[in-house]
């Protein structure tokens, strides 16, 4: 039985569609979105511009808020709460490192804009591929 479902989003559509598949299929577990902030992304803008912040952890939650508040106002619609955290880090092995804490990663296909996955790589595949626990991938 998965009773603990991590759902790693970004302001995608696809991680929207992976909190909906989440919602929908796991109405009984603890979900956890978790947003990575600072990873790698087209000529280092995201991961620079956080560096330069005085209060990193600070800078972190505050990008994540908008996505933090698109979650919980999509869980609402469900009649569930969704829990939150922040980590700074590279996507890929943020994810696959807070993994082994959970039954099943639901992850959307892909995020971000066509440069993103081309320079960053797919996030999903990496995860899909290296995950402890199943994986389901949303589209």
């Amino acid at each position: 039985m998965i009773s603990r479902v991590l759902v790693p989003m970004d302001e995608s559509e696809m991680a929207r569609k992976a909190l909906e598949y989440a919602l929908e299929n796991h109405r009984d577990a603890e979900i956890t979105v978790l947003h990575v902030a600072g990873g790698p992304s087209p000529w280092g803008g995201a991961a620079t511009s956080l560096a330069l912040e005085e209060d990193i952890e600070a800078a972190a939650e505050e990008r994540a808020k908008e996505v933090f508040d698109d979650a919980r106002e999509l869980a609402a619609e469900y009649g569930v709460e969704v829990s939150t955290e922040v980590q700074l880090g590279h996507p890929a092995r943020t994810i696959l490192n807070r993994a082994g804490d959970f039954d099943a990663v639901v992850i959307g296909s892909h995020g971000g804009s066509l440069a993103d996955r081309l320079v960053v790589g797919n996030v999903a595949q990496k995860v899909f591929r290296n995950s402890p626990v199943p994986v389901i991938v949303a589209r």
